[in-house]
């Protein structure tokens, strides 16, 4: 298992945990090899770019730990930046075939969530290259970095790597799955497997009282549409805010200036899991486009009542009226009424709280999709 894990984590980095968890305690060896972003300071902005298109080191590493052990898959959770796809040659040469989680849009789009300017963005989906993302400098404001991630991948489409070195591509969602067909990628090389909760955290009480708001603090994820439902709305339910991010500055004023909106900082899994357990509901207020939405598939596992917005992958774990309520994006004034809407209905609430946590028995538990990755690790590994 190969995962470039992220400064703040998110989402991409829980899921990579829950996975080799659950691979583990059910029998199978695992050996993770990891690299952080933390390491970027140290590399500089000119050597990390030159190791996003290629590393020698990467490649280096992970042929090592392949010719140390007869393994059958190497699964590759992100390798963005420093892994770069010469880790695919790597398995390749040790004859060990690959399966790559698209956990992400980069390949598509260079700021990876299909975001500008506050709306979403396909402008560079299906282009050779995303020359639009370059323009606009879409990856953390810069044109040269930009230019960085574009060069990744086309140069690595141009040369066939995507497709003669990567055995198979999973998707957490159907509608990630859609958006990177539109963008060239053949329908039979990828898959769909939702993430998954492990180990399951049991249900919440949700008495509390509370909406929450956890995940990255960064302008996709829809913090501005969050805040102003708060300020302008009329709400005076209290909102706790988890997390950590570009946005800090802006939960943080709206903290000071709101009494009902407090900010908790960054806070572990556990404590997380915790706060969603004891919420009436919480929000996923996402403007760019989620391949999944894994707050949301926890807070089904808590019990907890999700309101989301209706496209990319929270729409396809929240059942609109059942386990939650889905809301356009960016939408102000229809996030306002969903919030008043259950927060005035204590009993829909309790209704929803059970429906949410069967449906995360049903469709998000370790125990359902164990079966479905083990199949496909046996179908990929089996061409050995």
């Amino acid at each position: 298992m190969v995962h470039n894990r992220y400064q703040v984590a998110g989402g991409e980095d829980a899921s990579t945990d829950a996975h080799v968890a659950l691979l583990r305690d059910s029998g199978h060896d695992v050996v993770v090899v990891t690299d952080t972003n933390e390491r970027i300071a140290e590399l500089g902005i000119a050597r990390t770019a030159a190791r996003t298109i290629w590393s020698p080191e990467a490649k280096r590493r992970v042929s090592g730990s392949l010719r140390d052990g007869g393994f059958d898959v190497m699964h590759v959770q992100n390798l963005f930046p420093l892994f770069s796809p010469s880790i695919y040659y790597a398995a390749s040469e040790c004859g060990v075939p690959v399966v790559q989680s698209l956990r992400n849009f980069r390949a598509l789009c260079p700021e990876g969530m299909l975001y500008r300017d506050g709306r979403v963005c396909t402008d560079c989906v299906g282009k050779r290259l995303a020359w639009p993302g370059v323009i606009h400098g879409c990856y953390r404001g810069s044109v040269p970095g930009t230019a960085v991630v574009a060069m990744m991948a086309t140069g690595h489409d141009v040369v066939g790597t995507w497709r003669k070195h990567v055995a198979r591509y999973v998707t957490p969602s159907a509608h990630t799955r859609d958006i990177y067909i539109e963008g060239g990628w053949a329908p039979e090389s990828i898959d769909i497997i939702p993430n998954h909760v492990y180990p399951d955290p049991g249900p919440g009480d949700g008495d509390r009282g509370y909406a929450i708001y956890a995940g990255r603090l960064a302008p996709p994820k829809g913090l501005e549409t969050l805040i102003a439902a708060w300020e302008v709305g009329g709400l005076d339910i209290p909102l706790k805010i988890a997390g950590e991010g570009p946005l800090k500055h802006v939960v943080v004023r709206a903290a000071a200036t709101n009494s009902n909106i407090e900010y908790l900082g960054e806070v572990t899994p556990e404590e997380t899991s915790a706060l969603v357990g004891d919420a009436m509901f919480s929000i996923v207020p996402t403007v760019g486009i989620e391949t999944f939405g894994r707050v949301a598939a926890e807070s089904l596992a808590k019990g907890t009542p999700v309101i989301a917005t209706a496209h990319g992958g929270p729409a396809e774990i929240v059942v609109d009226g059942e386990t939650g309520i889905l809301f356009p994006p960016g939408d102000v004034p229809a996030l306002v009424s969903a919030v008043k809407t259950l927060a005035a209905d204590p009993e829909r609430l309790r209704v929803m709280r059970t429906a949410a946590r069967q449906d995360f028995l049903r469709r998000y538990a370790g125990s359902r999709v164990l079966a479905r990755w083990v199949d496909l690790y046996r179908e990929v590994g089996g061409k050995r």
